[in-house]
């Protein structure tokens, strides 16, 4: 029997920072307690980590209880198809130094609020494919 899969083409982590680097919008997955939650966003990659702009709430609670995270960004063109995933460690920015770095970046809320709190996240894995998207093969 003919193996018709194309599970797509692996990336290496410089091209993986290339489609993350082009794109501002993913998603984070955080666990507490054996619990996950995925939250879609706004981010700039900026210096080989991502930065994004938060409120108090359940998502910032999270990622303080448990610093460990992943984050997705998928990319989709005409018939061609990216996904990266990055696994690391995020934090809350505190340094007034920092923030005011982070203030001068073109990272605004994605919807009409006012986010006060910077998150980074260092990426310790990167890791992503490309698909070329077509329909399904016919069965002989």
């Amino acid at each position: 029997m003919e193996n018709d899969e194309r599970p797509g083409t692996v990336l290496s982590e410089a091209d993986s920072w290339k489609v993350v680097e082009r794109n501002q919008h993913g998603r984070l997955a955080v666990s507490v307690l054996g619990e996950p939650d995925i939250y879609p966003l706004n981010f700039i990659a900026h210096e080989g980590r991502l930065l994004l702009r938060t409120n108090p709430g359940t998502k910032l609670a999270e990622l303080t209880v448990n610093e460990k995270v992943a984050f997705e960004v998928e990319e989709i063109v005409d018939s061609e198809a990216w996904s990266v995933v990055l696994k690391g460690k995020a934090r809350v920015i505190e340094s007034q130094t920092e923030i005011d770095e982070a203030d001068k970046l073109p990272l605004k809320p994605w919807i009409p609020t006012r986010k006060y709190t910077y998150v980074e996240i260092t990426p310790t894995k990167v890791h992503g494919r490309h698909f070329e998207l077509g329909d399904e093969p016919e069965r002989y």
